[in-house]
């Protein structure tokens, strides 16, 4: 991506407040629609709970699993630290 502030999502580590940047455009439209109906919304803040044996981020206090595959085409940006 042309912006070096963006991460994949699998690659960020355990702990870490994130928000939703962007979609790859190599994510399948399918795909993408149901992560928007789990509520993993552009702009969305996230917690990174867990990265093996699947990414687990927590969203609106649900805990969303993605596969790997998945997380490697959501791209995120870190929240400042006083971001909620």
């Amino acid at each position: 991506m042309s912006n070096r502030e963006h991460l994949r999502l699998i690659g960020v580590p355990v702990g870490s407040k994130i928000r939703l940047a962007e979609f790859d455009p190599a994510l399948d439209p399918l795909q993408r629609e149901q992560l928007l109906a789990y509520g993993l919304s552009v702009g969305h803040p996230l917690e990174v709970l867990q990265q093996s044996p699947l990414t687990v981020v927590l969203c609106d206090h649900v805990e969303i699993a993605l596969e790997h595959a998945v997380a490697s085409d959501l791209w995120v940006e870190k929240l400042p630290r006083h971001a909620p």
